[in-house]
């Protein structure tokens, strides 16, 4: 069994490649360092480390020691500070945002519920865009984001919205009058793109490369943000499939909205990188699922 100065011996010189910076790190001398790594090379029964007078390297031995124990150390440290986190309570402060007008009034019953059950804890609430979102939830500016689902590598609540999908086409378009098309008729038009930024799973999903049964779908132009890409819609530039409550909320005269019979509903709800699962960040899914109940698909509210 490993000491954890011994772990974080070894870690720090896998870091730094310097023995006297490790040193200086830790607190300790150059020579206790040393006495450490050479003790675990030979629990090892192989060098951990190439040293010479001018340079300090892993060997392929002590990279893979490395690899396996960073995560196991990250994860018992995450593991620590959730129990003092649930030790202490849920305070601290919490940034949440929403993606699309329609979304923040969920979003905001959620943070009134959170609110009561923990008012030691601050709640900011930030509109995010297309081009962004993804950028903030990895830079750490907002903890927590209702959008779409899919959304790639990222840990997810259940979801608390849930709606059928129309196709945007230009007024006057020859589907414009339909009372209803299918996803097969994807292939006979462009589809307007989203953002490069936007998230791969995410974009499958809702401007997918093909229709179900292979046909290749025409990619029109990017659009980077949704009002923009509605604008090329207006354009004539492509077609774009989206929610159904795209025309409460995006209602354009230039623009018509017409039910794809046989596309699976879009659902949308929280998401959050998998490394800020903090306490704040639980009790705030568990809220925003308690304070907007999803009726079952398939199944009437109530």
């Amino acid at each position: 069994m490993l000491e954890r100065h011994e772990i974080e011996t070894f870690l720090t010189l896998a870091v730094e490649l310097h023995f006297g910076r490790t040193a200086d790190r830790l607190g300790v001398t150059t020579g206790r360092i040393s006495h450490v790594v050479k003790k675990l090379e030979r629990r090892v029964g192989a060098p951990l480390f190439e040293r010479t007078s001018r340079v300090v390297r892993l060997t392929a031995i002590g990279q893979q020691l490395a690899d396996d124990l960073t995560p196991l150390v990250t994860g018992m440290e995450q593991a620590f500070s959730r129990a003092v986190e649930a030790g202490r309570g849920v305070t601290g402060h919490l940034h949440v945002a929403f993606l699309g007008e329609w979304t923040a009034p969920t979003l905001l019953r959620a943070v009134r519920l959170f609110t009561e059950r923990h008012p030691g804890c601050e709640v900011t609430v930030h509109e995010a865009q297309l081009a962004n979102s993804r950028a903030h939830l990895v830079d750490g500016s907002i903890d927590l984001l209702l959008a779409s689902f899919p959304f790639d590598d990222m840990s997810t609540g259940p979801a608390l919205l849930r709606e059928g999908r129309l196709l945007a086409v230009p007024s006057g378009h020859v589907l414009a009058g339909a009372r209803a098309v299918s996803l097969e008729d994807l292939a006979e038009h462009p589809v307007v793109q989203y953002p490069a930024v936007t998230s791969a799973a995410f974009k499958s999903d809702r401007t997918p490369e093909h229709t179900p049964s292979g046909r290749p779908i025409p990619k029109g132009p990017i659009g980077n943000t949704f009002s923009e890409m509605l604008t090329l819609v207006a354009m004539g530039r492509g077609v774009l499939p989206v929610g159904a409550n795209t025309p409460r909320y995006s209602p354009r005269p230039d623009i018509s909205y017409v039910p794809i019979h046989d596309a699976p509903p879009i659902e949308r709800g929280l998401v959050w990188m998998k490394t800020n699962t903090t306490a704040r960040v639980r009790d705030f899914v568990r809220a925003a699922t308690d304070a907007n109940p999803l009726p079952r698909p398939g199944r009437p509210p109530g």
